[in-house]
């Protein structure tokens, strides 16, 4: 069998500055994403670590040092002084970054079960890093992603319940998400960062678009002709808007 992927790429165009991801069956019979860049073609497991890896027998890395965790507190009765030292953190990082490829690359495929799926799980391995790290330097490495991996997970939310025509639930995924990346900075002393996050910035931005495309209700077109009729002062005409609009707000369901 060839070694040479020329014959896999072909027609397959590299694109900066785009995430390139497509889904193949595999040799094995099962699916596998695969992801165009510059020099080749990156493949990954579509469940499990996604290079296919079991380390120390577990699904993860992060999975092994959890166990360890569990049997020092089994030990020690605390978990206080469990500490990763530089080498763990060092695997876990290029861990999360395999996860990192994947998510972004489901996402692309707009696939997003799997993103949040990812997501949630990168977000669990970088909180351990940040308790346990022994290495300031590494603390500092995993907190900074946390804001970009909410983002990611909440737009993977979002947008599946949009696609669900659920989006008003849409809209209060978005609003949790912003929460959670605010509470974060406030968390680690950086309130200042909540205006200038670009992470909150793009999910106020998701939010706009999900509300110019969700259909309007009666309810809501009703509101939003009461606020044009107040600003052009005709107030006999959003006099009987409000009354609509507390008939309908006041009607059982």
């Amino acid at each position: 069998m060839s070694k040479d992927i020329s014959r896999i790429i072909e027609g397959w165009d590299y694109k900066p500055g785009q995430i390139s991801a497509r889904k193949i069956k595999g040799d094995n019979g099962k699916e596998k994403i695969q992801v165009r860049v510059d020099l080749g073609v990156l493949q990954m497991e579509t469940e499990g670590r996604p290079d296919g890896k079991r380390p120390h027998n577990k699904e993860s890395l992060f999975e092994h040092y959890l166990s360890q965790l569990e049997e020092y507190k089994a030990k020690k009765g605390v978990s206080e002084d469990f500490i990763l030292n530089d080498e763990a953190c060092e695997e876990l990082y290029r861990e999360a970054m395999q996860y990192y490829q994947r998510y972004i690359s489901l996402f692309s495929l707009k696939e997003y079960p799997g993103v949040i799926r990812d997501t949630e799980r990168n977000l669990k391995a970088h909180s351990f890093v940040i308790d346990y790290a022994i290495s300031e330097k590494y603390k500092v490495l995993f907190m900074k992603a946390i804001p970009y991996i909410i983002m990611m997970n909440t737009k993977a939310k979002a947008l599946l319940k949009q696609e669900e025509k659920h989006y008003d639930e849409a809209l209060r995924e978005i609003k949790r998400g912003m929460e959670k990346i605010g509470e974060f900075f406030r968390n680690y002393s950086q309130p200042e960062m909540i205006e200038k996050s670009e992470e909150i910035k793009s999910l106020m931005e998701l939010a706009k678009q999900i509300q110019q495309t969700s259909p309007l209700t009666e309810l809501k077109r009703l509101k939003i002709e009461l606020a044009e009729a107040v600003r052009k002062e005709d107030f006999e005409k959003a006099a009987q808007l409000r009354d609509k609009i507390r008939q309908m707000e006041n009607k059982p369901p």
